[in-house]
């Protein structure tokens, strides 16, 4: 049953963009037809956390909107997964300032970093594709809770 359930998982991603700087315009062009994110069974973007299952952070995060990260992730249902997408989300990229979280790890768990300033679409689509390899290997019983 694991296998029917992840093959379908993996095949239709929802995912929602957090986007606050330039990794979102890049986001952007990866769901544009020239890269046709649809492809991959990521076609319907979200903008609901409901409906998501995907997190994708493109960009700064600052200490202020830390915790809407975390109140949009907890509003996500299980099973979800989270792609930090370019230098900013994943390491705090070149701002090294007190207001500045330095990973996003440090709010929620994270599955795949993208690295880049920007990630270039190909990239991204690569990231994607680690979370299908994730996703397809998952246990439909051991679901993060």
């Amino acid at each position: 049953v694991d296998a029917l359930v992840n093959w379908a998982r993996k095949s239709s991603l929802w995912p929602l963009p957090f986007g606050t700087a330039c990794c979102a315009i890049e986001f952007m062009s990866v769901v544009s037809s020239h890269y046709d994110l649809s492809r991959f069974g990521a076609e319907v973007v979200r903008f609901s956390p409901r409906q998501a299952d995907l997190l994708i952070v493109a960009g700064t995060i600052t200490d202020k909107m830390a915790p809407v990260l975390k109140k949009i992730y907890d509003q996500m249902p299980e099973p979800k997964w989270v792609l930090s997408m370019g230098a900013c989300a994943s390491s705090g990229g070149f701002y090294r300032a007190y207001h500045v979280v330095q990973s996003i790890k440090e709010i929620i768990p994270v599955d795949v970093f993208v690295a880049g300033c920007p990630p270039t679409p190909e990239n991204l689509i690569h990231g994607i594709m680690m979370i299908q390899k994730i996703v397809e290997k998952d246990s439909v019983k051991n679901a993060r809770g």
